[in-house]
């Protein structure tokens, strides 16, 4: 399988380049590319398929962080563009259509005539997981109020098809075109029609089901895959689950935001180890013994070492949070303590004051126990 190109070289813009220079890149990239000029040539379509996967990525900037920080892994099957492995131009046309606007350049290469299709709104929608659900993945079904195509006049607004006709300013293109003289000779600026707002038609009676707007709310169950790893404050996104726009176009997207439960005896770091403390008595830290910890997936049995220090940190190999859309998972790190009892009892205390003044009972630490900086960089290694 071949390496993905970095979308910031795709593009040839620097990782502090502003939204404008991103555009501007895209921009001056696919009209270099477009297929209308270079017919028939496979490696310039190619070339303008990436760049405009890499422009659905940093022009967004959810999708521009997550990339910032996790590479084409962090975009992958979220939806969009991004990880799923081709798309068609109808696509790119569709979404990024308005890129080439006021320049001519659809006119001057054969255009893609008819008016513009347009994307209605995005949904957004908060999502609580459980760490167990984040270290495995799960799929909920969730209920979304959203703008649906009109059944009745099958989203074209008018009572029937009689009652729909072509707008007389634009003739239907949906775009309105005049000549600008300009020192280097003539341009071709194109604008959205005002009479239709780009629809290409003007609708003479409404239908009386969703008032001529071709959309109506409904509830709908959706259901909804989480891939495992996710965590606080990433986006999933859902092409196609948002809202229609009003008389014709593509559905926009559904994001779902990700947020964790807080496990009562776990917690996640941001290496994906996950984190357990663990109290043991001064009896069984000196004799040493066998515990059952909980794990994510059930429990694990540890054994304590006799003459374990409290602070000591056990490391459950692969007992963490697997990367999201990845291979590598994080450990469980078990920080042992030494409970200390407050409250002894007559026959308690004199057994332990007949301990106090023996040798094996004073403090004498060796080079081997380590210090709480030295434990916390073992952690971490």
């Amino acid at each position: 399988m071949a390496t993905k190109k970095d979308f910031y070289e795709i593009l040839g813009v620097s990782r502090n380049a502003s939204a404008d220079d991103i555009k501007k890149a895209y921009r001056k990239t696919a009209i270099k590319y477009h297929p209308d000029k270079n017919p028939g040539d496979k490696d310039a379509e190619e070339l303008f398929k990436e760049a405009a996967e890499a422009y659905e990525v940093l022009s967004n900037p959810d999708k521009k962080a997550r990339y910032d920080r996790f590479g084409h892994q962090g975009v992958s099957g979220n939806g969009g563009f991004s990880g799923q492995g081709g798309f068609s131009m109808e696509d790119i046309f569709s979404q990024f259509g308005d890129i080439f606007g006021g320049t001519g350049f659809g006119e001057m290469f054969g255009g893609r005539g008819g008016p513009r299709q347009r994307k209605g709104s995005n949904l957004r929608i908060k999502l609580k997981l459980t760490l167990e659900e984040v270290a495995t993945g799960v799929e909920k079904k969730i209920k979304v109020k959203r703008l649906i195509i009109c059944d009745a006049c099958n989203g074209s607004g008018a009572k029937n098809a009689t009652a729909k006709t072509t707008c007389p300013t634009c003739n239907g293109t949906g775009q309105t075109r005049r000549v600008v003289n300009t020192m280097l000779g003539q341009m071709i600026s194109t604008s959205t029609c005002p009479t239709c707002n780009g629809e290409g038609t003007r609708i003479t009676e409404r239908c009386p089901v969703c008032n001529g707007d071709g959309v109506k709310p409904e509830e709908e169950v959706i259901p909804i895959k989480i891939p495992a790893g996710v965590r606080e404050g990433m986006q999933v996104a859902m092409s196609g689950k948002g809202n229609y726009p009003p008389r014709g176009g593509v559905a926009g997207d559904l994001l779902i935001l990700i947020e964790e439960e807080e496990h009562p005896l776990l917690k996640r770091d941001e290496q994906n180890n996950l984190h357990h403390d663990l109290h043991i008595s001064f009896v069984d830290a000196v004799l040493g013994t066998a515990i059952d910890v909980p794990t994510i997936d059930g429990k694990a049995r540890l054994t304590i070492e006799p003459g374990t220090q409290s602070g000591k940190i056990l490391r459950l190999r692969g007992k963490g949070i697997r990367e999201v859309n990845g291979y590598q998972t994080g450990d469980q790190l078990v920080h042992v303590n030494i409970w200390t009892p407050k409250n002894l009892s007559k026959e308690e205390r004199a057994m332990l004051e007949k301990l106090r003044e023996s040798p094996n009972f004073k403090p004498n630490p060796g080079k081997e126990e380590k210090g709480f900086f030295e434990r916390v960089r073992d952690m971490f290694s």
